[in-house]
């Protein structure tokens, strides 16, 4: 049974950081790509960043320069580190595969006061 888990979203002020990480279990990890996503209220769930199992990354428009998307396929686990974040950065985060989806986990929310 493949499970991911994402920790690490809070409340923060405008131009704080936030590192979220999102743990793999059960899964095959290190050849796969992996995303962050989010979801903002009344919004359609969008990618902000990947990874491919090699480590080459890309970045949605809204958060380059800001947010950076890291891996650690030791411990099967995806890490986006935010930075200068923005009160439109807020959202429930969620990773998942690059391609080939799999269930939604719970997420973690992240809240950016103005």
């Amino acid at each position: 049974q493949v499970q991911l888990v994402e920790s690490g979203g809070g409340l923060v002020q405008a131009g704080g950081s936030l590192r979220l990480s999102c743990a793999a279990s059960g899964s095959v990890f290190s050849g796969k790509s992996m995303g962050w996503y989010r979801q903002a209220p009344g919004k359609q769930r969008e990618l902000v960043a990947a990874i491919t199992s090699i480590g080459v990354t890309n970045y949605a428009d809204s958060v380059k320069g800001r947010f950076t998307i890291s891996r650690d396929n030791a411990k099967k686990t995806v890490y986006l580190q935010m930075n200068s974040l923005k009160p439109e950065d807020t959202a429930v985060y969620y990773c998942n595969y690059r391609y080939n989806l799999i269930n939604w986990g719970q997420g973690t929310q992240v809240t950016v006061s103005s």
